[in-house]
């Protein structure tokens, strides 16, 4: 049963992470879900300094304003004249440093260090579990991954045309009316949330291969946008399973075995895919040549 669990829990990452890694990939902004899923870390320690609990409402709502605030700043700084790599840099890099700082004076002898937040610890995760009515409902984090899924499906089914426009054109988008800004923070709010879902499972330098290689794998295999999302979280899924197993077999680190087979799947699109393909653009010209 724990093989379900952690396939299940492995899954919803992956899908989580490749709808919202699609957007990301097209603005050209992967390297902010990197800075957003280092960022809320502080909120995180904060969250659960203020109420005692890692399963609280508060610490996702502490975590995504810090995700949020990293935009923010990013921003800024990209407005008063600072490079945007050099302002992802400064930020992430303060903002997570200051949350292993909070951990190591504060939450040092509880289950809050560093290795779980980094690495995640998907191999337990069908022993956090909670219970209704003294019937068991399940792993915590299966519930709450869910939930975000569910959340993350609604509000780009329901604001798809908007988030595609402003991704391939934000002149337009602004030109047509669209409060670009708004649907910009809004995206950074669900990557945000999405990454503090993902804590649990994979760790915060995992999920930001979870939110880029698959969605890079699917850009180099479809042009179209729709196509690009669903292939993005099938990658991810696959990779889950791929990575499951190869963990199991060597014993080594699930998360990292998944985000490992997620890299060799994108390899094998750069050197096959049939629009961007390295070596089927060099069979087209041998072919083209005689």
């Amino acid at each position: 049963m724990s093989d379900f669990w952690i396939l299940l829990t492995g899954s919803l990452v992956a899908s989580c992470c490749g709808i919202l890694g699609a957007f990301l990939v097209l603005r050209k902004m992967a390297m902010i879900g990197d800075a957003i899923s280092h960022s809320v870390m502080p909120g995180i320690v904060i969250a659960f300094l203020i109420s005692g609990s890692r399963d609280s409402l508060v610490m996702m709502l502490a975590a995504m304003a810090c995700g949020l605030l990293a935009v923010f700043l990013i921003q800024l700084f990209q407005q008063s004249g600072i490079q945007s790599d050099a302002s992802i840099g400064v930020v992430f890099t303060a903002m997570f440093a200051t949350g292993v700082l909070l951990v190591s004076l504060y939450a040092r002898q509880v289950h809050l260090d560093q290795d779980a937040i980094l690495y995640g610890e998907i191999a337990y995760v069908h022993w956090n579990t909670w219970s209704l009515n003294g019937v068991s409902m399940g792993p915590i984090a299966v519930w709450l991954l869910g939930i975000t899924l569910t959340v993350i499906l609604v509000v780009i089914g329901l604001f798809y045309k908007q988030f595609k426009l402003c991704a391939f054109d934000p002149a337009l988008a602004a030109a047509c009316g669209i409060p670009v800004a708004l649907f910009h923070y809004l995206l950074m709010g669900l990557v945000s949330m999405a990454t503090v879902s993902s804590f649990e499972s994979v760790g915060a330098i995992l999920v930001v291969g979870l939110l880029v290689i698959p969605a890079a794998t699917a850009y180099l295999l479809t042009e179209r946008l729709s196509v690009m999302i669903a292939m993005s979280a099938g990658v991810g899924i696959v990779s889950t399973f791929i990575g499951y197993g190869v963990a199991t077999v060597l014993d080594a680190s699930i998360a990292g075995c998944i985000v490992s087979a997620a890299g060799v799947l994108f390899i094998l699109a750069l050197l096959f895919s049939p629009s961007h393909g390295v070596i089927w653009k060099k069979w087209r010209l041998r072919r083209l040549a005689q």
